[in-house]
């Protein structure tokens, strides 16, 4: 049973983001899939639907679970490392990846899947009284409740408290301009490198992702992270690694720090094994060799592909240990201690200890 806590009014369902057809159907213009729907039909994510000619999102207010991670988990590791995020998700997606790791949050149609309420507001109050620097919308992708995630970024901003956003950056350039105003970091999912990945394993297309990279790295201040995971035999081959590293090197710059992170069968994919080590580490070689400075290896403990060096003198910066900070060697303006070269990213003067903890919370407590 959803438990109450602040639940928003009814007018919070409406959305911005859509236009009626000449032949009444509403089309939703938040993402390229643009759902045309007759009245009370969902769109694809099922989340966001047509109720009396207008485009609706039913999950306002309701969350999937609330939980505090060390941010690193998202992945973000040049983005105040060492400290704990809040995170949350709601239900539905608007792509349809057949190896979803989530799939019991993201191709949710139940809303028993949405466990805990809460208005933008208690969200924030929470994040502060836990001590969390930041906010990250996460385990499905919050394109799909866009209003609600910017309404939670907004409360969170009144506070000091950073929003994040976990997505495959699925979506159109008038509501990606508005979202992304408010965000302060992001890590895009880039699934793959070829478009016949997206269509026939994620139901979509890569070049509106690649829009969103782009937009991101010359329209915004937002500090942001890529990650691709690795799936045998579909996205790990060495054309397609080199492909992928010199597009972004080239179209967004060697700075941006990129994740190779290892796929485990799940969901549609149960017959795919799981990616070798080596494979992530390959990958990382490649990325390194057209230019990339800050490469970095997930899911796997990789001890050596997990930190962060500098790339004047390769010096160890960060250590890590999966997610727990072993050694720091930044100056408080987040440069080198050896050689003085800037580390692009957004750090504090000393590190967090939050560790690798991960701690479930319910927002009950933080209602008043």
């Amino acid at each position: 049973m959803i438990k109450q806590v602040g639940l928003p009014v009814e007018d919070a369902r409406k959305t911005r983001h859509w236009h009626v057809l000449d032949d009444g159907r509403v089309q939703c213009d938040i993402c390229p899939r643009f759902c045309r729907l007759r009245d009370r039909q969902r769109g694809f994510c099922f989340v966001r639907a047509n109720e009396g000619g207008q485009i609706v999102l039913t999950t306002y207010g309701h969350s999937s679970g609330y939980c505090i991670d060390p941010i690193e988990k998202k992945p973000l590791n040049h983005f105040l490392p060492g400290t704990p995020v809040l995170s949350f998700g709601t239900a539905g997606c608007n792509l349809g990846c057949k190896f979803c790791q989530n799939w019991d949050i993201s191709k949710s149609r139940e809303m028993d899947t949405l466990a805990d309420t809460a208005a933008p507001e208690t969200i924030a109050r929470a994040a502060e009284r836990l001590g969390c620097r930041s906010v990250a919308f996460t385990y499905n992708d919050p394109v799909i409740f866009h209003e609600y995630a910017i309404d939670v970024a907004q409360a969170c901003k009144e506070r000091a408290i950073h929003p994040v956003a976990v997505t495959a950056g699925y979506q159109c350039s008038e509501p990606r301009a508005e979202f992304y105003r408010n965000m302060d970091a992001a890590n895009i999912d880039l699934k793959a490198f070829n478009d016949e990945f997206y269509r026939k394993i994620c139901g979509g297309e890569l070049e509106p992702v690649l829009d969103t990279l782009r937009y991101l790295r010359y329209a915004t201040q937002v500090w942001f992270e890529i990650t691709t995971l690795l799936i045998p035999g579909t996205n790990d081959s060495d054309a397609e690694i080199e492909r992928e590293t010199e597009w972004i090197a080239k179209e967004l710059g060697l700075d941006v720090p990129l994740h190779f992170a290892a796929f485990h069968p799940d969901w549609k994919m149960l017959d795919v094994p799981h990616t070798p080590v080596e494979t992530l580490r390959r990958a990382r070689e490649i990325a390194l060799a057209n230019g990339l400075r800050y490469v970095y290896t997930g899911n796997v403990h990789d001890k050596e592909s997990q930190g962060t060096y500098c790339h004047r003198c390769g010096e160890l910066l960060i250590g890590r240990n999966w997610y727990t900070l072993s050694e720091w060697n930044l100056t408080s303006l987040g440069h080198c201690r050896w050689c003085n070269a800037g580390c692009p990213g957004v750090f504090d003067a000393h590190p967090g200890s939050w560790g690798a903890r991960r701690i479930p919370v319910r927002l009950a407590d933080y209602a008043a």
